[in-house]
């Protein structure tokens, strides 16, 4: 059995470019989806988040419409009540990585306010790159990598192909002209190998040990790709 560490946002608000708070955090389907397919595997997972904090999750995606009707719905917030360990995390800044066999990050615009500018997270994804650990991230969660900053100011994640929520995504979402910064802009401009596909279609790419997805529907591929290499 292996230990799978997820990686939450603490966040429960993306702030605009205007100044507004935008209710966020965790996107459901990112941590139920992918929780489902490690637990069903027989792995065990623990949460972390900055601080501990209990994560938010983000009421729009619990809603009907972008969970396939209410059926997709009901089934993801019953995902979500099973998933206990989302309300007993860890601090982040407690993780000790020899302790886990896998490193995963959900989005969620939550990651865009927090873990962007997180340094412990930074360091954890630094340090789980450079171990050959599976390290899969997802859709918003890619944020998170901005953070991943050497002293000599060399993202750890320049020349990796990678993938991520695309602006094309974030306009037909709505929200790209009220951002301060988009994903793909900022992933791109840190000298990622920025791979996009049709937006809201899964889209998983694999890099050495990383393992990224564009969307909340590559969520359950990356997670069966993540199983694959922890054997």
């Amino acid at each position: 059995m292996a230990k799978i560490l997820f990686v939450v946002t603490g966040a429960d608000h993306w702030t605009l470019a205007d100044g507004t708070a935008h209710p966020t955090g965790f996107w459901a389907e990112e941590a139920v989806a992918p929780y489902q397919v490690f637990t069903g595997a027989g792995h065990e997972v623990v949460v972390a988040t900055p601080g501990g904090v209990v994560p938010t999750v983000d009421r729009g995606s619990l809603a009907p419409d972008v969970n396939g009707g209410q059926e997709g719905a009901d089934k993801v917030a019953a995902g979500l009540e099973a998933f206990e360990e989302l309300r007993r995390p860890l601090a982040l800044e407690d993780v000790d990585l020899d302790a886990y066999d896998a490193v995963f990050y959900p989005g969620g615009h939550g990651p865009m306010e927090d873990l962007a500018v997180d340094p412990v997270s930074g360091r954890l994804l630094t340090e789980t790159l450079a171990s050959g650990k599976p390290l899969g991230v997802v859709c918003h969660a890619p944020a998170a990598l901005l953070a991943a900053t050497g002293p000599d100011g060399t993202n750890a994640f320049a020349g990796y192909r990678l993938t991520g929520f695309t602006n094309a995504e974030e306009t037909q979402a709505g929200l790209a002209d009220k951002a301060k910064w988009l994903l793909q802009d900022r992933l791109v401009a840190l000298g990622a190998d920025f791979q996009e596909g049709e937006p809201w279609a899964p889209f998983v790419i694999t890099d050495r040990n990383l393992v990224t997805g564009q969307n909340p529907a590559s969520s359950t591929p990356l997670a069966e790709e993540l199983l694959k290499r922890i054997g």
